[in-house]
């Protein structure tokens, strides 16, 4: 779908976070509900991860040693994207979340 909508640069960068953030959902919240959503623009793509576990994110703040195989997804999407985080909906209360990440044409995540 990227590469036929002009995006073919951001595919393989693309692909790497997406499987990142799905992957998290599954090994860190117990969320039965995932559900992925993707926009395409001119001159960017967002990608959108939602689930109903509202838990802040696990965001590890220094690499880990090479022989750990992981938390080093967050830190593959921290350097592929160009901007990425997370949304809570339900106010004060949160009830589900989107972690997200943004990608330009020509930007950190461009092969």
């Amino acid at each position: 779908m990227l590469g036929i909508a002009g995006h073919g640069p951001l595919v393989e960068a693309a692909k790497i976070c997406t499987s990142e953030l799905v992957t998290n959902v599954f090994r860190h919240t117990g969320a039965k509900l995932v559900h992925v959503e993707v926009t395409l623009g001119d001159r960017e793509v967002s990608v959108y991860v939602y689930d109903d576990q509202p838990r802040a994110l696990a965001v590890p703040t220094e690499i880990m040693p090479a022989i750990r195989e992981d938390g080093r997804g967050l830190i593959l999407v921290n350097d592929l994207a160009d901007a990425w985080g997370a949304t809570y909906f339900g106010g004060l209360r949160p009830h589900s979340k989107a972690v997200w990440f943004r990608m330009v044409k020509g930007g950190r995540g461009a092969s």
